[in-house]
């Protein structure tokens, strides 16, 4: 009896202390992250990728036919731009005042107004433009285009097509280092390619070992560090963006479809559709580990990170079936924000 009480004594122990020091060791890396709001906007459709605002306190969000607008500081629906059949991303570029919308089932960028919303024009692309990106350096939007496997550069001053480069897969998510190279993931054959935006030629082809069918990229420009979601097997794969080598694969949740990067703390993250955010803290260039995993909502794959507030932003709804077959629950549309306690 006295060794059952002993061992059931040192038990309750541990138990109290790892309820105090995992949240400490959370809490010291800065990554004591939780779900502070939820905003329900209900409607019909199906989402995709989300785009913060961070100087005007909005949330583009792509869904399936429109593109929603959200005040930051509210949670309510502020505007909408109409007239975007399979929307997937949208791109903002704050030099010329435009946004860049792109239109999957319509092979079309729409053109709008950042301040209005209202749609200028709209402009022929590739075939089945997914993700989409404004490179700063060379002034260009340029869609990704799932079903012609290449990418397609548009002048935003000009809103017009100066280009293409077939980039040998279906891409994904794209980044750009802000100084002459931009990276995509190329999901069906697990690579990374890496080309210059202004002469449209190709740089470097990385193959992504141990990293299945990567989707979402984010990027540490200071410490040229890249971070692809692999969506097929529950790691991120962390890689120089010099030279492609593999610096970590940590574990993250199941389905990944977008990843973060917060310059100003040095966390990345990782949205997964088994209803997780995976915080990872960079302690140096070479050196990464799990600190923490949020619990939001099932289905809450994609994901944006306001750079001033460093506010996460995801969203998802009751979802059943399959995945060829899905049934979305009406009404049921959230946003979920998640954001440090300190």
């Amino acid at each position: 009896m006295k060794m059952r009480s002993m061992v059931r004594f040192a038990l309750n122990w541990l138990a109290l202390i790892l309820t105090i020091t995992v949240p400490l060791a959370a809490w010291a890396a800065g990554a004591d992250y939780k779900v502070t709001k939820t905003w329900k906007l209900g409607g019909d459709g199906g989402w995709d990728y989300l785009t913060a605002d961070a100087p005007g306190h909005r949330l583009f969000i792509a869904r399936a036919t429109r593109v929603m607008v959200i005040d930051t500081t509210s949670g309510k629906q502020i505007g909408e731009i109409a007239d975007t059949p399979g929307v997937h991303g949208i791109a903002l570029d704050y030099e010329t005042g435009r946004g860049f919308a792109s239109n999957g089932r319509e092979n079309t960028v729409s053109v709008f107004d950042l301040k209005s919303l209202a749609v200028e024009k709209k402009i022929k692309v590739g075939d089945g433009p997914d993700a989409i990106l404004y490179d700063p350096y060379s002034k260009r939007v340029f869609t990704f285009n799932a079903h012609s496997h290449d990418t397609t550069a548009i002048d935003a001053a000009k809103g017009e097509v100066v280009g293409k480069l077939d980039l040998g897969g279906k891409p994904e998510f794209a980044q750009t280092d802000e100084n002459g190279t931009v990276f995509v993931n190329i999901e069906d054959t697990s690579e990374q390619v890496a080309f210059d935006p202004v002469k449209l030629t190709a740089k470097s082809r990385w193959k992504l070992a141990g990293c299945e069918e990567p989707t979402g990229l984010s990027i540490d420009r200071k410490n040229h560090r890249l971070f692809a979601g692999c969506g097929g097997n529950k790691k991120m794969a962390i890689v120089n963006a010099d030279n492609g080598k593999m610096v970590a694969t940590p574990d993250i949740g199941e389905g990944c479809d977008a990843t973060r990067f917060d310059a100003d703390r040095n966390l990345a993250f990782a949205s997964a559709g088994d209803g997780t955010i995976t915080v990872i803290k960079e302690d140096s260039p070479d050196k990464f580990g799990v600190v923490q995993t949020v619990t939001t909502q099932k289905g809450a794959r994609t994901m944006a990170l306001d750079t001033k507030t460093h506010q996460l932003f995801t969203v998802t709804a009751n979802v059943s079936g399959t995945r060829e077959k899905r049934k979305i629950e009406p009404d049921s549309f959230v946003v979920i924000v998640v954001e440090a306690s300190r």
